[in-house]
């Protein structure tokens, strides 16, 4: 859990957040809005390396156990683990849709419809490359759609 004021990580069970001493679980400063996880400087420098490596083989920091030492790590590796569900999904969905849609669309309109899925494929890559960038620049931000997600507790 991290803080909302300030983006620390708030051990389990604490009440508390060790930084800025907001209540756990209380609502986000209103003036800041939301907060994302604030990286620690030292170490987002010391693990940048491990957090872009999550986004290309999300198992390398799960097999080393960094994600269990750095909540940078963490956090990147679960946004990795995240993305790669999602790009199973979504190619499962555009596979299926093609199969169905071959057959009911005409097919001057399937040529149209066809780029577009095929173009669809490409997200994830987008997604992974915005991630490298948000940890080769230190930052947690969460990537667009799917970084509310939570697998690594």
């Amino acid at each position: 859990m991290f803080c909302p004021d300030c983006g620390t990580d708030i051990p389990a069970g604490s009440k508390f957040c060790p930084a800025c001493g907001k209540a756990a679980g209380a609502a986000p400063n209103a003036a800041s809005g939301p907060a994302a996880p604030q990286a620690d400087a030292n170490d987002a420098e010391k693990n940048k390396g491990m957090a872009i490596l999550a986004y290309i083989l999300f198992f390398i920091p799960l097999l080393t156990g960094d994600h269990k030492t750095s909540p940078f790590v963490k956090y990147h590796t679960n946004q990795a683990i995240v993305l790669w569900l999602a790009a199973i999904v979504c190619f499962i969905a555009i596979t299926i849709l093609i199969s169905i849609f071959v057959f009911i669309i005409p097919w001057g309109l399937w040529r149209i419809i066809r780029i577009l899925f095929y173009l669809l494929r490409y997200a994830p890559l987008v997604l992974g490359i915005l991630g490298i960038i948000n940890a080769a620049n230190g930052q947690m931000k969460p990537l667009p759609i799917i970084g509310k997600f939570t697998i690594l507790k």
